[in-house]
């Protein structure tokens, strides 16, 4: 648990998943300051709108400052609702002091007062602020922030663009805001933020809406292991563990016809990607999607086939706890002829770190770059 003290009191927070990396932190100094604008502001009787808060840090102070107005919270990220939830808790606040909008829903305004965390895809930030756009009051202020090395100068672009004109603030402790005044005379150009492509192998167009992974194009890794997927898996449960646009998924259906998939997925737009995709590609045939942290809320030892290519990363952090822990859910979702399917760069060293779950690792394919691993025990 670590401290973090805000104009509104010091919260008591924690990263979730929890890590074992002291150095992270559940908040930074683009919090902070955009706390501290926020406080400097005329109070309002309508909430506030937070979007992209990572581990609830931005909400949790708000809504401790005051109660009377519960905070609006939207995002794409399950795994930011769950943070948000535990350090609800962890500062003696309700679990409904927040109310939490994902991303697929609008978000239910008015709205005088928005912060917004620049999200790593300027995509997702220009779906949110094109939908925002006719939430707002005609007086409403927008601050985005972020870490200096984070913030892209598209983002005042975006903010121009659908919200009004904007000031950038001085950098503080390697943070920088974006401070945007709501123009009500500006009319934001409609474009789709939804692109296409094709699924290899196959004659199915895949859908990807704003802020998903490989949106514009297969990542590489994807499609090393579509080469290697298998056949004759009966009637089974294959899981498409991280499934993105469900790419993975909808290949291991057109390959065995009568299994069972499940798409798994922390993001709300990704999870609606699958859904969109393999609803079209298979009118009529029935498959589950499941927004969740990975495979905490699969039944145990229920699949007989789990896909994955791991993210690498958590907001702005880099490592392999993510990839460690999906591996170990994998272990317990699958039965015991089950087995793992997975792909990564080859220098992530993933056939050492399944060993800790699974007593046989096979290599199925490699390329210069990529890996393909089968885990089993």
């Amino acid at each position: 648990m670590q401290t973090c003290t805000t104009p509104f009191g010091d919260l008591e927070l924690e990263r979730y998943p929890l890590t074992g990396n002291p150095t992270l932190q559940a908040f930074d100094t683009a919090d902070t300051y955009l706390l501290q604008a926020l406080s400097e502001q005329p109070a309002s009787d309508l909430p506030v709108l937070i979007i992209n808060d990572h581990f609830g840090t931005l909400a949790c102070a708000i809504a401790k400052s005051n109660p009377e107005h519960k905070p609006h919270s939207w995002n794409d990220s399950e795994l930011a609702r769950r943070a948000l939830q535990a350090n609800l808790a962890n500062n003696q606040l309700a679990p409904d002091a927040v109310v939490f909008i994902d991303s697929q829903e609008a978000p239910q305004g008015p709205y005088r007062q928005v912060l917004i965390r620049v999200p790593k895809s300027l995509a997702l930030m220009e779906d949110q602020l094109a939908r925002l756009h006719a939430h707002l009051t005609a007086d409403a202020t927008v601050l985005a922030g972020a870490m200096v090395k984070h913030l892209p100068h598209a983002a005042g672009d975006l903010l121009a663009a659908h919200i009004g004109p904007y000031q950038a603030s001085l950098a503080v402790k390697k943070a920088r805001l974006l401070s945007a005044t709501a123009d009500a005379s500006l009319v934001p150009k409609q474009t789709s933020l939804t692109t296409r492509y094709a699924l290899p192998g196959s004659d199915v167009e895949l859908v990807n809406l704003p802020g998903i992974f490989s949106r514009e194009k297969l990542d590489n890794g994807t499609r090393a292991l579509l080469d290697t997927l298998p056949t004759a898996q009966g009637t089974q449960l294959i899981i498409d563990l991280g499934c993105g646009n469900g790419a993975l998924g909808i290949r291991a259906a057109q390959l065995n016809p009568e299994a069972q998939l499940l798409f798994v997925d922390e993001s709300y737009a990704a999870v609606a990607s699958a859904r969109l995709n393999f609803t079209s590609a298979f009118p009529g045939r029935t498959a589950e999607f499941l927004v969740s942290d990975g495979l905490t809320d699969v039944t145990p030892a229920s699949a007989g086939l789990v896909l994955c290519n791991p993210p690498f990363h958590q907001q702005q952090a880099v490592g392999d706890e993510m990839a460690k822990r999906l591996f170990a859910q994998s272990r317990e979702a699958l039965n015991d002829e089950g087995s793992l399917m997975v792909v990564g760069n080859r220098h992530l060293g993933y056939h050492v770190k399944l060993r800790t779950n699974f007593e046989k690792v096979e290599q199925l394919s490699a390329n210069p770059k990529f890996v393909v691993l089968k885990a089993s025990n």
